[in-house]
Order: C-alpha cells, then sequence, then structure tokens
C-alpha cells in the first residue's frame, strides 16, 4: 500500500495551509475541443495558478454535470475523445509539471467497463493522483476504494447541503485527498449568487470534520467574489468548471493564444483572490 501522505493532492494542500492560501482547482474537459489545443488550455490553467487540475474523462449520461458540460462532453464523444486519450494527455502534462495534483473526473461505468484494477493502474501509470466519480456511491465503493488505497490514489466523494449529519461523517471517513462538497441543489454551471444553506453547509461540514479534512466546494463558483465567500466561511478550495468551459466555447474558434491569455488572466483572478481571505 502507498501512503496517501504521498500523494500530491495532499501535498499541495499541507503547502496551501502553510501560506495561509485557498487552493483553486480548476475542471477542464479531457480532449475539448480538441487534444491539441485541450493540452494548451491546461497549460494556460497552471500558468495562471491552478493548483490543481480535475480533468473530465466525457461519458454519455453525465448526471452531475449542468448545460455547459453537458455540452462539451457530447463535443468530444463526437470527436471521438476516449479513456486512452485522456491518459495520454495526463501523461503528456504529467511529463511537463511533475509536481502538478491531477485528478480525474468522470463517472463509474468508464472504471468498471475495463476493470477498476486494470484502469486505475493505467491512470496511476500516466501520473493521475486520484478519481472524482459523482455516481460512486460509499455503499458500492468496495473494489474501487480498495485500489485506490493500494496504488496510493486519492478518492473524493460528494456531499449536498441537504446530506444528513450520519451520511457526511461517512463520506469524511472515505474520502481522500479532499471531500467535494456540491454548493447548491442540482447539477453544475454558472450562477449569480449562492443561498445561505450553501455556506452553513460549509460551516457543518467543517465542524463535523474538525478540521481533519481538506473541504473543496464546487458548482457554480465563477467569479473572485464567489472564491473569497466561499473561503471566509471555511472553505479549504474551490472548484471551477463551467465558467472556464463556456470561455473556451466563446473563443475556440479564434485564436489560440486570445483563449490561452484570457484563460490565464481569469484564472490569475481567481487565485489572487485565493490569497486576500
Amino acid at each position: 500500500m502507498i501512503s496517501r501522505q504521498s500523494n500530491r493532492i495532499e501535498k499541495k494542500f499541507n503547502e496551501l495551509k502553510l501560506k495561509k492560501q485557498k487552493g483553486l482547482i480548476c475542471y477542464v474537459m479531457g480532449g475539448y475541443p480538441n487534444p491539441t489545443s485541450s493540452k494548451k488550455i491546461i497549460t494556460s490553467l497552471i500558468e495562471g495558478g491552478a493548483d490543481i487540475i480535475e480533468i473530465g474523462i466525457p461519458f454519455s449520461d453525465p448526471i452531475a454535470d449542468g448545460p455547459i458540460i453537458q455540452e462539451a462532453s457530447f463535443r468530444a464523444l463526437q470527436n471521438g475523445i476516449t479513456p486512452d486519450i485522456c491518459l495520454n494527455l495526463i501523461r503528456k502534462i504529467r511529463k511537463t509539471y511533475p509536481l502538478l495534483p491531477i485528478l480525474i473526473m468522470t463517472y463509474s461505468n468508464i472504471l468498471q467497463k475495463r476493470g477498476f484494477k486494470d484502469f486505475m493502474e493505467s491512470a496511476k501509470d500516466a501520473g493521475t493522483d486520484g478519481f472524482i466519480i459523482p455516481d460512486m456511491t460509499i455503499e458500492e465503493s468496495k473494489d474501487y476504494l480498495y485500489y485506490s488505497k493500494k496504488l496510493g490514489l486519492a478518492s473524493v466523494f460528494l456531499v449536498a447541503p441537504n446530506t444528513s449529519d450520519f451520511r457526511i461523517k461517512k463520506t469524511l471517513e472515505v474520502s481522500t485527498g479532499f471531500v467535494y462538497l456540491v454548493s447548491v441543489f442540482g447539477t453544475t454551471g454558472m450562477r449569480n449568487s449562492f443561498n445561505n444553506y450553501t455556506l452553513t453547509a460549509i460551516k457543518k461540514i467543517k465542524k463535523l470534520s474538525s478540521n481533519n479534512n481538506n473541504i473543496s466546494v464546487g458548482f457554480g463558483i465563477s467569479t473572485p467574489n464567489h472564491v473569497k465567500l466561499m473561503s471566509n466561511i471555511g472553505a479549504d478550495a474551490v472548484i471551477v468548471g463551467s465558467a472556464i468551459i463556456q470561455m473556451v466555447n466563446r473563443y475556440k474558434d479564434n485564436n489560440i493564444d486570445n483563449l490561452q491569455n484570457r484563460l490565464k488572466n481569469y484564472v490569475t483572478s481567481l487565485k489572487v483572490a485565493c490569497s486576500e481571505t
């Protein structure tokens, strides 16, 4: 068994706490809008200050995702993007950024189709540090957790604002790397504001965790003010996805350098907010 403390995600959160900073996790759809641009997009996010990169593997029924990411997943599948293409993308990113924490976000069928052992070993070999699988329940996660522990991969589970205390405690027990708090009811997507229940949920989970878990908040976060709000309430990191995909959609048909500069500047503005709490 590989110690989870050697995992790049755990190391990153420890580093951020020493710097008194919050983490910025940036999501992209692997291979979207095409494999070459996808690598350049990820590079621009890293150069902008992203602490952790979350790479989505496209799936035909992405139930946790909102329309922006669903559309990106659909287009990626149409363009022939496969799990192996995404793993190869991770391999290339890992070669350039040996210390960067990289997560895969996908659905359980992707792993089950090949077999948990084979797929997770391949992901580890490519340079992956962990998985976010929104449709993976704790009750169905025995094999997944076994290989996660064996390979030293983070297993990130999700909780929602209406998750019971009992369920939150179980999630805190099995999650490694961080716990993913879904900030709103529903799917991913950009929002102008957040309800009080989101802020209450962050406080509750931090209390139940006794600060033993890293809590990352996602779904709807898109501005520096959102970052400051979540961070000030107690989030250890924020996750930004739909806003990045929307920017890719808006500028993908123009000069790639223009898109990269816009993404880099956008991510920099978010990262600055991570240091202003």
